[in-house]
């Protein structure tokens, strides 16, 4: 018999927490791709973006905002990358929808084209197929 896991951001610790509203939290993530990397969920328990409600959307993208504007005082990035992960083939691994707000530096890797494209690494970089970016130190 399988054991269920409580779900990671239905109860996330206080320490965790750097902003939120009535409808959704922002949470440093605990695997953090760059400084200042946070999550922005729903209260409530749905697995996809597809199944929040439109509410629900917009306030994780109001969070979202409000995130980065304290991340451009307190890490001043010189970008940022946004994104979802939906379903097990495109990587999500909590059952719980959350917002990547990752924020990006120059030089965090040796060429940042294609951004979120890097998904599927050998096309990320439409310039330089199958190029892979090195991650900088």
């Amino acid at each position: 018999m399988a054991t269920e896991h409580p779900c990671p951001f239905c109860s996330p610790s206080e320490d965790r927490i750097v902003a939120s509203t009535s409808l959704s939290l922002a949470l440093r993530d605990l695997f953090p791709v760059n400084p200042g990397h946070t999550l922005i969920v729903p209260r409530r328990h749905v697995e996809t973006w597809f199944e929040a409600t439109v509410e629900e959307q917009q306030d994780m993208m109001a969070l979202a905002t409000r995130v980065k504007a304290e991340l451009d005082l307190s890490h001043k990035p010189d970008g940022y990358n946004l994104g979802l992960n939906i379903g097990v083939s495109a990587g999500q691994t909590v059952m719980h929808v959350h917002l990547h707000v990752i924020p990006r530096y120059v030089d965090d890797v040796d060429d940042p084209t294609g951004g979120v494209r890097f998904v599927i690494p050998a096309r990320g970089n439409y310039r330089r197929p199958g190029v892979i970016p090195a991650t900088k130190s």
